[in-house]
């Protein structure tokens, strides 16, 4: 029986640029080059979900990386330079931030360090919940027919947070500069040390150092070069990188749950609360008097009688089941909106509050703080910001209080008023109208309904009886009827008080502004108060080594750069990386393996090796007399101990000259201890020094199979669920195999060889009819977390 049991294979009608296995779950994400994001699981190959390309997010698709908790996709778009962070268990975005430049690479880490005072902290991160309350979920939708939110399975934006063990997502530019996001969620780190594209990277486990690959395009060919980084501040300051890089990602969750319950809100609020400004409007364009509308409109309050031209706007444009329709409309919406700034608006501000308040106490601890650049200053600015954010919510809350009772009064008061113009029967409790009615009535009147010549400049109507909606717009313009403090108590102390005009304690209030501006300016400052360890933290890395490997063939300018060879790989037992290389122009036959302790304390001597293999891939002894017939075309880590690797033997017919091989780390580095050590000229590319670097030839047994009938060109590879996945050269041809698969007799045998010819056998129609597959035939199922779990 082959040692690797093949357990799914198709052909998929785009072509495959990035394919990775999700580190806890039988699940791979791939990318096709249309844009589209899929999750396909190990059975079959069955998709899961896709995620189509977004005028919003973007098309160009450059990169891709799972949270090492497997929950959390990424991946980073060149188009709209952005990067999604997308849920598992449904094709939707729950955060996405923009970059300076497009991104050509990611790594997403997890930290492996243990310590007394980080599992203390780990133990203390459940006090917030009991300090602060639950946030309620968010609304997911808003049914503008039945006119509610459905709250079922609305919590996706607190899976951001994720495990409190400090994870960090690596991001690479074009331009080199390398951005690390804590929690995938907020920069704490901006790196200029490295020159060229990013094709890979990798931050060691202990955040010691980083590996980066970088692509220069000097001349005409693209040169090849890695690079060492110190980032030993992160690890000395452990512990206070994780408590700020944890506060960091609950302000970022707070900022992102205030946006969409904003989004609700400005969803909840109806353009049909506008159709009154613009029927009094046509009103004042067409009327021939010169009454003003105010003066119509109160004259039918005293007088019980309107104007032709009054009588005619109500009964023919409005109608007595329009202003009904109107008026439930104002109610639904109004309460909704109520609802969303009580629920979620101020428990959201008001938990952002909490958390900047403990920041600032962890960057008044200058001790343990200001190297990494926390500025007790800045975040006050941040606080106050926060605190005016509240003051306009509850600005907003008094006026849609305000506006539901006038409204009421306005439109039950008019109501009879139409029943009667069209002299139909009014109910007795509806004809009770008290003197104290009738004064709100005419306050109402006086304070909404009369004409502003210098709005209908700006906004094409003369009247804003609507004054909810004005809060909700994201423009910069002023409010078109702020809310009047002439003769407020508070308002008149605080101006004739000269100590308390200009207090730090009192947070700034902007009367003639909107909700969305006020929420935008405080965005703005809790970025710029927590940009500046990025800043520090950035500066704190240094360049360590820096080593020309070769100038990139031809041959390999037309693939996808990053899921084939060079490859970085962080062994987190031994905290070493290891970069895997080759050299198709100087030497097609052999790969290379570059380690290196992440310690760059320790790193004295370049560990570097050549690969080849022998002859016989099944045989133990060596023919050194021949030139090795086989080369390698890509490589992976399966494990800290085994390499999975798709080698093509030159000299077999084709259709069985690619072979897919585990390589145990232990046949390369048997006889580390009498190994020739390798001299490197720092001048001098490493190709330009091939024949200088230590040679091992290697030879394996029973762990290898031929892949027939398919022309294999990368892998994929997942060591802890023991699958594989290889993709052929035309990059729409997938087979899964599970690696480590035990002998349970005759059985199983002839259950291989059946699928083998079976595959054999519907390969040329499967090649024939690729073209042909649309994606909607591909079976698609639901997914959620005890499914992806099982």
């Amino acid at each position: 029986m082959p040692p690797f049991r093949q357990v799914g294979e198709k052909q998929l009608p785009q072509e495959i640029i990035f394919m990775s296995w999700s580190p806890k779950r039988d699940l791979i994400a791939l990318v096709n080059k249309a844009g589209e994001v899929l999750l396909h699981r190990l059975a079959n190959i069955q998709r899961v979900w896709s995620l189509p390309p977004s005028e919003n997010t973007g098309k160009q698709v450059t990169s891709l990386a799972w949270r090492p908790d497997g929950k959390i996709l990424a991946f980073g778009l060149a188009d709209t330079k952005r990067v999604v962070l997308c849920d598992v268990e449904k094709p939707e975005s729950l955060h996405c931030f923009s970059v300076e430049t497009p991104v050509s690479c990611m790594h997403w880490m997890e930290v492996t360090e243990e310590n007394s005072i980080l599992t203390s902290f780990y133990n203390a991160e459940g006090e917030v919940n009991i300090l602060l309350p639950n946030l309620p979920p968010l609304p997911k939708n808003y049914n503008a027919t039945a006119k509610i939110f459905s709250e079922e399975k609305s919590d996706e934006i607190l899976k951001l947070l994720g495990d409190v063990r400090l994870n960090a997502l690596v991001l690479g530019g074009d331009s080199g500069q390398i951005e690390i996001y804590a929690y995938g969620m907020y920069k704490i780190a901006t790196i200029t040390e490295v020159f060229g594209a990013c094709r890979g990277l990798c931050l060691s486990s202990d955040l010691k150092s980083m590996s980066v690959i970088t692509e220069l395009s000097t001349n005409a060919t693209p040169e090849i070069t890695y690079f060492q980084l110190d980032t030993s501040l992160l690890s000395d300051y452990l512990p206070e990188v994780t408590r700020m890089a944890r506060k960091f990602t609950h302000i970022s969750t707070l900022l992102q749950y205030l946006k969409l319950a904003l989004t609700c809100m400005c969803e909840a609020w109806e353009e049909i609360l506008l159709q009154m400004d613009s029927r009094l409007t046509k009103f004042v364009q067409e009327k021939n008097t010169t009454t003003s509308v105010q003066d119509e409109f109160m004259q039918l309050l005293l007088w019980g009688k309107a104007s032709p031209e009054l009588q005619a706007l109500l009964m023919t444009q409005l109608t007595v089941k329009g202003l009904k329709k109107l008026g439930q409309s104002v109610e639904s919406s109004y309460s909704t909106i109520q609802r969303l700034v009580i629920c979620h608006l101020q428990s959201g501000a008001e938990a952002l509050l909490y958390h900047l308040s403990e920041l600032k106490g962890m960057a008044l601890w200058r001790q343990k703080y200001e190297p990494l650049g926390l500025d007790a200053k800045a975040i006050e600015g941040a606080i106050t910001a926060v605190g005016s954010f509240i003051l306009k919510a509850n600005e907003l809350l008094q006026v849609i209080d305000s506006g539901m009772k006038n409204f009421k009064a306005f439109f039950r008061w008019l109501y009879v008023a139409m029943l009667r113009m069209s002299e139909d029967h009014v109910l007795p409790e509806l004809n009770k109208m008290t003197q104290k009615d009738i004064t709100f009535v005419a306050d109402f009147l006086t304070e909404h309904f009369n004409e502003a010549p210098d709005l209908y400049n700006q906004k094409g109507k003369y009247f804003n009886v609507e004054r909810v909606g004005q809060y909700l717009k994201d423009e910069d313009d002023s409010l078109m009827s702020p809310p009047s403090t002439e003769g407020n108590q508070w308002f008149n102390f605080l101006h004739s008080s000269t100590h308390l005009k200009d207090s730090p304690l009192l947070f700034p209030y902007y009367p003639e502004k909107s909700l969305h501006f006020v929420k935008r300016q405080m965005e703005g400052i809790i970025d710029q108060c927590l940009s500046k360890p990025a800043d520090i933290i950035g500066k704190s890395v240094r360049q360590k080594k820096c080593i020309s490997l070769y100038q990139a063939a031809k041959s390999e300018e037309s693939c996808p750069r990053l899921i084939s060879l060079p490859y970085l790989w962080n062994d987190k037992t031994q905290n070493l990386h290891y970069l895997i290389f080759h050299m198709l122009e100087s030497s097609p036959s052999k790969f290379f393996i570059f380690r290196q302790p992440t310690d760059v304390t320790k790193s004295t001597s370049d560990d570097l090796l050549a690969i080849e293999f022998g002859n016989f891939l099944s045989c133990s002894t060596a023919d050194n007399e021949e030139s090795s017939r086989y080369s390698c075309l890509d490589a992976r880590f399966y494990d800290e101990d085994l390499l999975t690797v798709v080698m093509r033997d030159d000299l077999e017919q084709e259709g069985k000259d690619r072979i897919l091989a585990q390589l145990p780390l232990s046949m390369i580095y048997s006889n580390e201890e009498t190994q020739d050590q390798f001299t490197r000229h720092a001048c001098k590319r490493l190709e330009e020094q091939c024949s200088d670097i230590p040679t091992r030839t290697v030879y394996l047994e029973n762990q290898c199979r031929t892949l027939e009938n398919m022309k294999a060109q990368y892998v994929s590879v997942n060591g802890i669920r023991k699958i594989a996945c290889v993709l052929s050269s035309n990059l729409r041809h997938v087979r899964v195999f599970e690696m480590d698969v035990e002998d349970d007799g005759e059985g199983e045998e002839e259950e291989g060889e059946s699928q083998s010819q079976d595959v054999t056998g519907e390969e040329e129609e499967l090649n024939q009819s690729a073209d042909d597959v649309q994606p909607d035939s591909f079976e698609t199922v639901d997914v959620t977390e005890e499914s992806l779990d099982s």
